[in-house]
C-alpha cells in the first residue's frame, strides 16, 4: 500500500480520538457568502440540500436533515414516482426529477449539498456528479458497489473539497467510543482475531436469474432505475426492495451490515487494507446432485476470511465474517443463556488477555465474562456527537470544507468501503473458473465446481495477484451515459 493512504488511515484515527464530536466542543457556522466559492451562492445562510433517492431509507435521511433549523431540502430526484410520494408530500416546495443528471444540471445553482440514497449501483455516479459540482455529499452505505469505484470517490472529496459522510450511523454512536475507550485500557490486550457476524440477508438470495418479463409498473423509469447496469427486462424479483441479493445491483449481506458491524474493528484496531481473503459459500441444488448455478444473485449464506497487516507493524489480525446465520462459536466466557451480540449481528473481539463484544453498530460494548463489567470502569477520553450522525454532517457542511470533522467522511469511509467490498470480490470469485486446475467437473453432473481460493490483494494497485479472473469485479463497465472521473 501507499505510504499516503497509511497516513490517511493514520489521521483519521486520530481525529476520531481527538477531534470526533467537535460541535460538543463549539464552532462558529459561518454564513455561505462569507466563505465564498461554488455552491454558495444562495441569498439566505441555509444549506440547501437535494435528495437523490427518496423513498425507503432515503425518505428517512432527508427527513433526518431536516431536523434543522439551518437545512432546506431544495430538490428531489427518484426514478419511481411511487416510492418519492412521501418525500414529495414532506416538502412541497422542492422541486422534483426523475433523472439525477437532469436535477444537478438545472438546479445546480440552487443546491449546496446532495444525500444519495439510491441502489448501491447508482452511489458511485450521482455522487461523483454532484461532488464535480463542488457539492458536499452524504452517501448511504456502502459507500459504493464496487472497489474501484470508492477510490475514485476517496480521491474526489479532497480534489473538491467537499463535506462528505458516509450514512454508517454507528460511526457517531456513543457505542464505539466506548469500545476504543475499553480497548485503550489494555485490559484484552494485543487483538489477534476478530468475529463478526449478521442474521441477513432478510431478503431471498441464492437465485437463479429471471428469464420471465414482468410488466413494468407504473411511475417506475425502469431504464433510469438501471443506470449504471446493463439492460434487462424488468422482472419483480428484483424491487423495491431484493434488489439487494442481486449482484448487479446490491452488494449483499456483507455490503448492506459490514458498514454497521464492523465499523469497530475498522475504527479502532490499526489495520487498512487486507492482503488475503479468501471464503466459502453455501451451495445450493436444483435437485439430485444438480448443482444450483447462482452467480448473478449472493449465496442464501457466507464466511469470508480477511487478513489484516497490522500498520504498526507488529504482525497480522484475522477478521471473518459470517452471515446467512452462521454464527462463531460461544466464547467460553459468555453463559449459556447470555446474548451473543443482538439480533442483527455483533462483533467480537480476541485479545491476547480478554475478549470484547458488541452488538451491531457498535452497541453495548462488553467485557467477557460478563461480570467484569460490574467491576470495571472506563474513563470517558474521546468527545461524543451529541447532535447524531446526520446533524453532524449537516452542522460540517455549514461550517465550510476543513473547518469541522465528521464521523465517516470519506478518508475514512473510503478505504473501509474498499475493504469490506474485496470480501465480495472474493465471494463473486468463487464461481469464476480457475485456469490452472485441469478437472473442475462437478460430481460428473457438467457443472463446474472451482472451491476455495485464498486471494492476494495488491491494495495499492487494486489487483488480485494470484487470480486474473477475479479482478473484473474491481471496476464494472457502465453503461452509456453514466461515469465516475
Amino acid at each position: 500500500m501507499s505510504h499516503n493512504k497509511s497516513n490517511d488511515k493514520n489521521n483519521t484515527r486520530r481525529k476520531f480520538m481527538k477531534n470526533t464530536g467537535m460541535a460538543a466542543a463549539g464552532f462558529m457556522i459561518v454564513p455561505r457568502h462569507v466563505l465564498g466559492g461554488t455552491g454558495f451562492v444562495a441569498p439566505s445562510d441555509k444549506l440547501n440540500i437535494a435528495g437523490i433517492g427518496v423513498g425507503g431509507k432515503g425518505q428517512s435521511d432527508i427527513a433526518s436533515f431536516a431536523e434543522s433549523p439551518n437545512v432546506n431540502i431544495v430538490s428531489l430526484a427518484d426514478v419511481d414516482n411511487r416510492q418519492a410520494i412521501a418525500s414529495r408530500e414532506a416538502f412541497p416546495k422542492a422541486s422534483y426529477f426523475n433523472d439525477f443528471r437532469e436535477m444537478l444540471d438545472k438546479e445546480g445553482k440552487n443546491i449546496d449539498a446532495v444525500s444519495v440514497s439510491t441502489p448501491d449501483h447508482n452511489h458511485a455516479v450521482a455522487a461523483y456528479q454532484a461532488m464535480s459540482m463542488g457539492k458536499h455529499v452524504y452517501v448511504q452505505k456502502p459507500l459504493t458497489h464496487d472497489i474501484w469505484e470508492a477510490r475514485m470517490l476517496t480521491e474526489a472529496a479532497k480534489k473538491f473539497k467537499v463535506v462528505t459522510q458516509m450514512g454508517n450511523q454507528g460511526g457517531s454512536g456513543d457505542g464505539v467510543r466506548t469500545m476504543k475507550e475499553i480497548y485503550d485500557t489494555g485490559i484484552i490486550g494485543e487483538v489477534h482475531t476478530v468475529k463478526c457476524w449478521t442474521n441477513r440477508a432478510i431478503w431471498p438470495q441464492a437465485l437463479q436469474t429471471p428469464t420471465k418479463k414482468d410488466r413494468i409498473p407504473k411511475g417506475l423509469n425502469w431504464d433510469l432505475w438501471l443506470g449504471t447496469a446493463a439492460m434487462r427486462d424488468y422482472n419483480n424479483a428484483y424491487l423495491p426492495f431484493d434488489w439487494r441479493g442481486w449482484s448487479d445491483f446490491g452488494t449483499g449481506a456483507l455490503g448492506d451490515m459490514a458498514c454497521h458491524i464492523m465499523d469497530p474493528v475498522y475504527r479502532i484496531l490499526p489495520i487498512l487494507y487486507p492482503d488475503t481473503v479468501e471464503c466459502s459459500v453455501s451451495d445450493s441444488f436444483s435437485g439430485n446432485f444438480q448443482y444450483k448455478d447462482y452467480p448473478k444473485s449472493f449465496p442464501n449464506s457466507s464466511k469470508i476470511h480477511l487478513s489484516y497487516p497490522r500498520t504498526d507493524g507488529k504482525g497480522k489480525i484475522k477478521v471473518t465474517w459470517m452471515d446467512g446465520g452462521l454464527l462463531p462459536e460461544r466464547p467460553e466466557e459468555l453463559g449459556d443463556d447470555e446474548a451473543l451480540g443482538n439480533w442483527d449481528g455483533g462483533v467480537l473481539f480476541i485479545g491476547t488477555k480478554g475478549k470484547l463484544m458488541a452488538d451491531c453498530y457498535g452497541a453495548n460494548p462488553r467485557l467477557l465474562p460478563l461480570t467484569l463489567n460490574e467491576q470495571f470502569e472506563v474513563e470517558q477520553t474521546i468527545a461524543r456527537v451529541p447532535e447524531g450522525h446526520y446533524l453532524q454532517w449537516v452542522n460540517a457542511c455549514m461550517a465550510g470544507y476543513g473547518n469541522a470533522e465528521t464521523s465517516s467522511s470519506f478518508d475514512y469511509a473510503g478505504p473501509f468501503t474498499e475493504s469490506i467490498l474485496i470480501g465480495n470480490l472474493a465471494l463473486k470469485s468463487y464461481f469464476e473458473v480457475d485456469p490452472s486446475v485441469e478437472n473442475q467437473s462437478f460430481w460428473g453432473g457438467g457443472k463446474q465446481y472451482y472451491g476455495r481460493k485464498r486471494l492476494q490483494w495488491d491494495a495499492a494497485n487494486m489487483k488480485i495477484t494470484n487470480f486474473e479472473p477475479a479482478n473484473k469485479y474491481v471496476k464494472r463497465t457502465y453503461r452509456d451515459g453514466y461515469s465516475v472521473g
